[in-house]
């Protein structure tokens, strides 16, 4: 699989935007390897989660520009002559975009729209992952979630992120783009934000096990899979290297099925001490919760041969490892 994967990126240019941040990072590291020319969008906006620190080590291996996907001007020069584009950048919290609708909708809508223009303008044969999320599916009708599902999301970033993946879905349709759709589900590693629940609750309560505080597990019975970076990686790759996944959406999930009680005692564990608070569902939180939630991700499994590999226990002792040695750099 990796020499395949070498023989496509090696040497061609690839384009990441929301390069800086947590997924975005480790696929730049990975196709550095693999032989590509990386140039990374960021904004830096510190509530996006592009972080520096995630970068260090790449120095001049990649091409990081400070930039804004909502800045529709400057979008066709990063799109020219790129082979592949992983489009990450997003807003992710979902209480953001409850409180601040507007800007949820124009950087994961609106600018997603600008995206996909520049490329049917300025580079049509472009090769495109998008990344969207398990939430636009909302609360489950039936476990484990396939992408036959309904759709109904039950806040506004869901819907800007189904407008989104739509777009994607919609050039490839119409205009011949080679687009394709990743529906990610609790992505989890080294370099995850910490220094809130912007991106996932996971980081806060690994953020109070290292300062030494009880984190807080907020009702406890609620199921999640959790997928590993570096298994979300290989899906981003695996998908622009294919034909097989133009035009397709797919699920990501993870090894195990946990409840958020066991993940919090399997933290602890892991950590080798801590302490977790049982909390009820605060009523603003409970009114956008999606309940019991995991994937079915045999369809990238059958089409692709992805699988998740990596075990929630090796997960998490990956994750700790880093922050005890790199805390300070995410707070």
């Amino acid at each position: 699989m990796a020499g395949s994967l070498g023989q496509t990126f090696a040497g061609r240019r690839v384009l990441i935007t929301g390069g800086a941040g947590f997924i975005g990072s480790h696929l730049a590291r990975r196709l550095v390897r693999l032989g590509a020319k990386v140039t990374l969008v960021d904004s830096l906006i510190p509530e996006y989660g592009g972080n520096l620190h995630n970068l260090a080590g790449l120095g001049t291996a990649v091409h990081l520009n400070i930039s804004d996907v909502r800045d529709a001007h400057s979008l066709p020069h990063f799109v020219k002559g790129q082979d592949f584009l992983f489009n990450l950048a997003g807003q992710t919290s979902h209480m953001d975009s409850m409180t601040d609708p507007q800007t949820d909708l124009e950087i994961n809508a609106r600018a997603q729209l600008s995206i996909l223009e520049a490329c049917r303008l300025h580079n049509p044969e472009v090769r495109i992952v998008f990344a969207s999320t398990r939430q636009i599916y909302g609360r489950p009708d039936y476990l484990p979630v396939d992408e036959k599902h309904p759709l109904r999301p039950v806040d506004v970033n869901g819907i800007n992120k189904l407008a989104g993946e739509s777009y994607h879905l919609l050039y490839h349709e119409v205009h011949g783009i080679r687009s394709c759709v990743l529906r990610l589900t609790n992505t989890i590693g080294p370099g995850m934000r910490v220094k809130d629940a912007r991106q996932t609750f996971l980081g806060v309560w690994l953020r109070c096990l290292l300062e030494q505080r009880p984190f807080e597990v907020w009702g406890g019975g609620q199921i999640r899979d959790f997928t590993y970076v570096g298994d979300a990686v290989e899906a981003f790759l695996l998908a622009a290297a294919s034909p097989a996944a133009f035009g397709r959406v797919f699920n990501l999930g993870g090894c195990e099925r946990v409840s958020l009680r066991q993940l919090a005692d399997l933290l602890i564990e892991v950590h080798g001490g801590g302490r977790c608070v049982t909390r009820t569902y605060p009523p603003d939180r409970r009114k956008i919760d999606i309940g019991d939630f995991y994937s079915d991700c045999g369809l990238i499994e059958r089409t692709l041969g992805w699988h998740p590999r990596t075990r929630l226990r090796t997960a998490l002792t990956r994750t700790l490892a880093f922050y005890r040695r790199n805390l300070r750099y995410y707070l």
